[in-house]
C-alpha cells in the first residue's frame, strides 16, 4: 500500500476531547474531517480521540499545528494534538521498560510528551514518586507503571503540573491498537 499511495503514516492524540461529557467529537465526525483536509487511510480508535492517517507531504511538526489550527476553527475549542510517526511508535513499543506489566493494560500508560524533559523537570517528577508507581523517561516518552492501575494512582494526578510538559497518555491496549491500525495502513 505504501508503494502505491505515496505518503506517510502518522498517529495524532487528541487531547481534552469526549472527557466527562465534555468537548464531544463523534468519530465519524472526527474520520470526515481528516479526509477533508486531504488525508487518507484515515481510522480512528474508541472515544477518547486517536486518528491513524496519511499525509502526503509534511512532518509530524507542522502537521500537529495544520491539525490543532482546522479543528479548533470546525468544533470552536483547541484540543493539543501529538501527531507522531509509525517508526516512533514502534519505538514507544519496543522500548518499554515494563514489559511484565504489558499484559494488563490498566497499569501500564505511556505519556506522549511535546518535548523531553530536562534533568530539572525529571528530577522534580522522581521527587514526587512515593507510592508503588515507577515511570522512566526516554526522549519524549513518559512510561507509567501503576500497580494499582491509574484511577488510584494520586502520582499520576500529579505529572502534568509537576512536569509542566504538555503531553497527553494512553493506556497500553490503546498504544498496542494504534501501533497495529497504523502498521496495517502502511502495508507493513
Amino acid at each position: 500500500m505504501s508503494g502505491k499511495e505515496g505518503g506517510k503514516i502518522f498517529v495524532a492524540l487528541f487531547s481534552g476531547i469526549n472527557v466527562g461529557g465534555n468537548r464531544i467529537v463523534k468519530m465519524a465526525e472526527l474520520r470526515s474531517f481528516f479526509e477533508d483536509l486531504g488525508f487518507s487511510d484515515v481510522a480512528t480508535y474508541v472515544q477518547s480521540g486517536n486518528a491513524v492517517f496519511r499525509a502526503k507531504k509534511g512532518d509530524a511538526v507542522a502537521l500537529a499545528k495544520q491539525l490543532e489550527a482546522a479543528f479548533e476553527k470546525k468544533w470552536g475549542f483547541h484540543s493539543r494534538i501529538m501527531v507522531r510517526d509509525l517508526s516512533w511508535f514502534e519505538r514507544l513499543v519496543s522500548e518499554n521498560p515494563y514489559p511484565e506489566v504489558a499484559a494488563d493494560h490498566t497499569k501500564l500508560h505511556a505519556y506522549v510528551l511535546e518535548r523531553g524533559p530536562t534533568a530539572d523537570e525529571v528530577a522534580r517528577l522522581t521527587e514526587k514518586c512515593t507510592g508503588p508507581e515507577r515511570f522512566e523517561i526516554k526522549g519524549d516518552v513518559l512510561y507509567l507503571s501503576a500497580p494499582d492501575g491509574l484511577g488510584k494512582s494520586v502520582f499520576a494526578g500529579l505529572i502534568p503540573r509537576t512536569l509542566k510538559v504538555p503531553g497527553t497518555a494512553r493506556n497500553w491496549r490503546s498504544v498496542q491498537a494504534l501501533l497495529e491500525i497504523a502498521a496495517r495502513a502502511d502495508g507493513k
